[in-house]
């Protein structure tokens, strides 16, 4: 199954926090912060929301930093996805 964001939505995924610090040591599931970066997987196509243009200016495979708490959790196939409007995302990682 895919899917496919309407107008100015936005499908991301989180990406998988370091089980390991910069010093070597392991952390544990509960002791590792979940990151605010995620990946984009697919966008929508844009066009006319709530009477003012938009156009998409992230593309599929792009990392960025999402509000905490900004969109909707979805899980497809067993894999949890997060469907945001492009307004919600902060900023694309370089």
């Amino acid at each position: 199954m895919n899917l496919k964001p309407l107008a100015d939505r936005v499908v991301i995924k989180r990406i998988e926090a370091e089980e390991r610090t910069k010093g070597g040591i392991i952390l544990t599931s509960a002791a590792q912060e979940k990151p605010e970066i995620y990946e984009v997987i697919v966008v929508g196509p844009g066009g006319v929301v709530d009477g003012k243009e938009v156009k998409m200016e992230v593309k599929a495979g792009d990392k960025v930093i999402a509000g905490k708490y900004a969109g909707t959790e979805v899980k497809l196939d067993g894999e949890e996805y997060t469907i945001v409007r492009q307004a919600d995302i902060l900023a694309i990682v370089e």
